[in-house]
């Protein structure tokens, strides 16, 4: 059994659907204490996205490069149907089992024992953990990111270590993401019976017209190193349980994935003027979750590449495809790059990683440290 094996198995055996707190965090803390890693562990943020607990630990002087990993303890919920328990740690054959094994337990465990073998390196090794990624991430990495400004912990190079690698471990280097913003429609109507319409203001029209004109949009046709940015459709709802009476209300929520020639805000703004076009009763709520980041080729991704290379033989490819990651709010830092393990099974049932991956994910995170620091 490997450390990053045993580690893995520890971490998956602290429950911690999202958001995490407690015990995982403990386990990680002990593994990095061990390294003479200084660690600190902080509650940030009130209901209701919070609190939250995050991680900082970071090894080593300030003569020298500083480079960091980035990556989050908190899991989505496993589900019922599992062929064993989702948090008892299962090894089967070749593979280990439990939620977090891919996404992301088994990254983190990977990265730990890779700086295991380089423990008198220069420079500083930071490790960015927070405990909610996979939930609303209000205070999750945004709020370690203002710990470290704080600090002046401003690292030089970022690797996060999402499962990225789609077919083979190694296939896929993400550097960048698109941005993803949220927009609620509201149309207000009139209440009243279907019979005596003229006393009523179905506001039902009015919303048809409203994503008729957003189905017709085309915001881009994608850019060098994104594809095209799209609006989706993701709920409609009047909330009337009666056949025989107008509504009061109708609304709808859209889900955008742009790309780095839109902006959150001005998206936003493109649906109030539509909506305003077609119903002065409409109003329209946007949350943005993220703006388009690119990391362009340069010598963050050449080294992760040379690396993945060296173990696994392959040239990975670099891309910009899936969905949002805690990237987009690294990226405000320093160049950041994604790679990690497979994802095939991610956020789903029986969740596993190959240990086989498992050991050379460490040994490519290894080959990147030496190449920072020796």
């Amino acid at each position: 059994m490997t450390n990053a094996l045993a580690l893995a198995k520890a971490l998956i055996a602290a429950p911690s659907v999202t958001p995490a707190t407690g015990e995982v965090f403990a386990v990680l803390e002990s593994a990095l204490s061990a390294q003479g890693f200084q660690v600190e562990r902080f509650i940030a943020g009130e209901a209701p996205d919070g609190p939250v607990e995050n991680l900082l630990a970071s090894r080593g002087s300030d003569t020298g490069p500083h480079f960091a990993f980035a990556g989050h303890l908190d899991v989505v919920p496993p589900g019922e149907g599992w062929e064993s328990a989702p948090f008892d740690p299962q090894v089967r054959g070749d593979l280990l089992h439990g939620r977090g094994a891919v996404d992301m337990k088994g990254s983190i465990a990977a990265f730990v024992e890779a700086a295991s073998r380089i423990p008198d390196h220069k420079g500083r090794l930071t490790l960015i953990i927070t405990g909610d990624e996979e939930g609303p991430a209000t205070f999750g990495t945004q709020s370690l990111i203002e710990r470290m400004r704080v600090q002046k912990l401003i690292p030089d190079l970022c690797l996060v270590g999402e499962p990225t690698s789609a077919v083979r471990l190694g296939d896929t280097i993400k550097i960048g993401r698109r941005g993803s913003v949220n927009i609620w429609i509201d149309v207000a109507g009139t209440q009243g019976h279907v019979a005596y319409p003229h006393l009523a203001d179905n506001p039902i029209p009015a919303l048809v017209r409203i994503l008729s004109a957003i189905d017709e949009l085309v915001l881009d046709t994608g850019s060098d190193w994104f594809q095209a940015s799209n609006i989706e459709v993701t709920s409609i709802d009047v909330g009337n349980p009666a056949t025989n009476i107008i509504p009061a209300n109708a609304s709808a929520r859209l889900s955008i994935r742009f790309n780095d020639q839109q902006r959150g805000e001005a998206l936003v703004a493109l649906i109030r003027d539509i909506a305003a076009q077609e119903s002065a009763r409409a109003t329209i709520t946007g949350r943005i979750s993220g703006e388009a980041f690119l990391t362009f080729p340069g010598a963050l991704s050449d080294l992760v590449a040379a690396s993945v290379t060296d173990v696994t033989g392959i040239v990975p490819e670099l891309s910009t495809t899936g969905g949002t990651s805690d990237a987009r709010y690294l990226a405000a830092l320093c160049p950041v790059v994604e790679f990690g393990l497979c994802n095939a099974t991610m956020h789903k049932l029986d969740e596993a990683v190959s240990i086989t991956d498992l050991n050379a994910l460490t040994d490519i995170y290894e080959k990147i440290l030496t190449r920072v620091f020796v």
